[in-house]
C-alpha cells in the first residue's frame, strides 16, 4: 500500500490509494492455448477471463515464480520461452532455448527455470535474475514433464520415449540418477513435503510413485485412460491426474496410493494445477477449449471457463500487491532547551519504510510554525528549501529502508512565547497522492531573570534609583 507517513516520535498508519496497476493483487490461473499462440488469464475469485496474452508459437508448458511476479511459457513451435510480468501481463523478454521446449518448472528459491526440450533430449537452465540460459543438461529421450523438489536441490524429468525419469542435481546441473518408470511417461509432480514423485505413464494407464530418498519406485497406481498431467495438493494429501483419453481426473490418496475418486471434466484434459489454498483444481480441457474447475472438498466440477484454442498447460499465480514507498518523518528538538527570546531547532529525517522505492516524483515537506516561532533557516544536504513558504523539496529516488539526509529548521522564539507550542509538518509526493501530517509539541522555558532581581527589596519603589556617591 502506498503511503507517506509523518510522525513526531512514533509511527502512524496511513491508508492511501494504490498506484495504477494493470493486474489487481489476487490469485490467477494462467492457461496456455496451444493452437492460437496465447495465454488466457483467469481470475480465480470469480472464474472470469481477465485477459489474453499473445506469446510464441504453440505454447505448452507454463510455470510461475514463487513470488508470483513472472510466468514462464514454453513455446514448442519456435523454440523459445516467453516471460510474462504478472503486474502488467506483458511479455518482458523471450528466451531462446532448445528444440521443441515442452515442460517448464521454476525452482522454489526462484533462482532458475528448467525447460525440457523434447526434440533434442536436453533441459535448458534459465537464470531468472537476467533471463539467460546458463546451462544445458543432456537427459533421456524426448523429455517432457519436469518438477523440482521443495529444497530446489533436484529436478525430476520424464523422458517420454525412454520410459524413464532423469534426476538432475541442481548444484552441478548433472544427471545423478535415472529411474525406470512406465510406458511413455508425461506429467511429473513432486509432493510439497518432498517425499515422493508422481509420474503419469500415458501408454499403460498408470502412475509411478518414486521415493525421493532412494529414487526407487514404491508403488504403481492404475488410473484412467492415457494419464497426462499430474498435480499434488499443498498438504501432499492428494494427487490429481488428468486422463486424456477418457475425459476424467483421477484422485489419488497419497496415504494409501489408492484412487479414491474420479471426476468427469470434459474432452481431452491435459495439464492441471491446484490453487495454493488447496481448495480448487484447474484442468485444461483441450477438446472443449475450456478449463474445468474442481472443488477439492467435493471433487465436483463447480465451474467451466471458456479459454483459447486447445488449452494445454495451467499454472496458478498469486499476484502480489505492487511494491510501494511509505515515508516516515521523525521530528525531534535539538540544540538544548527552547527558551523565550532565544533560538531553537528541529531536525526532520525522512525514511522510506515501504517495500518499494519512491518513483522519482517530487517529495515536498512543508512545515507550519506556530505564531510564536519565526523561521531563521531551513536546510539539508540535497534538499531545496525556502523560508516563504516554509518547505523543502527533492526528487531523487529513495530505496526501501533508506533515509534522505536530515533537515535542520532553526527558529527564533518570541519573548512572550507560551509554555508550549505545537509545530505541524506535512509530506507529499514520492509515488502517492496521500498527505501525511505529524505534530511536535515543545516546552518553552521562561526567559531567565537578571541575577540582582532576586535580591531583597527588588520589587520596592525606588529600587532602581542611583545610590549615594562613594568617596
Amino acid at each position: 500500500m502506498a503511503g507517506l507517513v509523518l510522525v513526531a516520535g512514533l509511527a502512524l498508519p496511513l491508508v492511501a490509494s494504490q498506484p495504477a496497476h494493470a493486474v489487481p493483487p489476487g490469485t490467477y490461473a494462467y492457461v496456455t492455448n496451444d493452437f492460437d499462440d496465447s495465454v488466457s488469464v483467469i481470475d480465480t475469485s470469480d472464474n472470469t477471463v481477465l485477459g489474453t496474452i499473445g506469446v510464441g508459437s504453440n505454447p505448452r508448458g507454463v510455470a510461475v515464480t514463487p513470488d508470483g511476479a513472472f510466468v514462464y511459457v514454453a513455446n514448442t513451435g519456435d523454440d523459445s520461452v516467453s516471460v510474462i510480468d504478472t503486474a502488467t501481463n506483458l511479455i518482458v523478454t523471450t528466451v531462446t532455448v532448445g528444440d521443441f521446449p515442452f515442460g517448464v518448472a521454476v525452482t522454489p528459491d526462484g533462482a532458475f527455470v528448467y525447460v525440457t526440450n523434447d526434440s533434442d533430449d536436453t533441459v535448458s537452465v534459465i537464470q531468472t535474475s537476467d533471463n539467460t540460459v546458463v546451462g544445458t543438461v543432456a537427459v533421456g529421450l524426448a523429455p517432457q514433464g519436469v518438477a523440482v523438489t521443495p529444497d530446489s536441490a533436484f529436478v525430476y524429468v520424464s523422458n517420454s520415449s525412454g520410459d524413464s525419469v532423469s534426476v538432475i542435481q541442481t548444484a552441478t546441473n548433472t544427471v545423478v540418477d535415472t529411474v525406470a518408470v512406465g510406458d511413455n511417461p508425461r506429467g511429473v509432480a513432486v509432493t510439497p513435503d518432498g517425499a515422493f514423485v508422481y509420474v503419469a505413464n500415458l501408454a499403460d494407464n498408470s502412475v509411478s510413485v518414486i521415493d525421493t530418498a532412494t529414487n526407487l519406485i514404491v508403488t504403481t497406481v492404475t488410473v484412467g485412460d492415457f494419464p497426462f498431467g499430474v498435480a499434488a495438493t499443498p498438504d501432499s494429501a492428494f494427487v490429481y491426474v488428468a486422463n486424456l483419453a477418457d475425459g476424467s481426473v483421477s484422485v489419488i490418496d497419497t496415504a494409501t496410493n489408492m484412487v479414491v475418486d474420479t471426476v468427469a471434466v470434459g474432452t481431452s484434459p491435459l495439464g492441471l494445477a491446484v490453487t495454493p489454498d488447496g481448495a480448487f483444481v484447474y484442468v485444461a480441457v483441450a477438446g472443449d477449449d475450456s478449463v474445468s474447475v474442481i472443488d477439492t472438498a467435493t471433487n465436483m466440477v463447480v465451474d467451466t471457463v471458456t479459454v483459447g484454442d486447445n488449452p494445454h498447460g495451467v499454472a496458478i499465480a498469486v499476484v502480489p500487491a505492487p511494491a510501494a514507498p511509505a515515508l516516515k518523518v521523525v521530528k525531534i528538538t535539538t540544540g538544548g532547551k527552547f527558551t523565550q527570546g532565544g533560538q531553537g531547532s528541529y531536525t526532520l529525517t525522512v525514511t522510506n519504510t515501504g517495500d518499494g522505492p519512491t518513483d522519482g516524483s517530487t517529495v515536498t515537506l512543508t512545515d507550519t510554525l506556530p505564531a510564536d516561532l519565526t523561521p531563521i533557516s531551513f536546510s539539508g544536504t540535497g534538499w531545496t528549501c525556502t523560508i516563504t513558504p516554509l518547505s523543502c523539496t527533492r526528487s531523487d529516488v529513495l530505496a526501501p529502508g533508506a533515509s534522505y539526509p536530515p533537515l535542520t529548521l532553526t527558529v527564533k522564539i518570541a519573548k512572550n512565547a507560551p509554555k508550549q507550542v505545537t509545530n505541524t509538518a506535512t509530506i507529499t509526493g514520492g509515488g502517492t497522492t496521500a498527505t501525511s501530517t505529524a505534530t511536535a509539541t515543545t516546552t518553552i522555558n521562561d526567559k531567565p531573570k537578571h541575577p540582582h532581581h532576586d535580591r531583597p527589596g527588588h520589587d520596592k519603589p525606588g529600587h532602581d534609583r542611583p545610590g549615594p556617591r562613594q568617596t
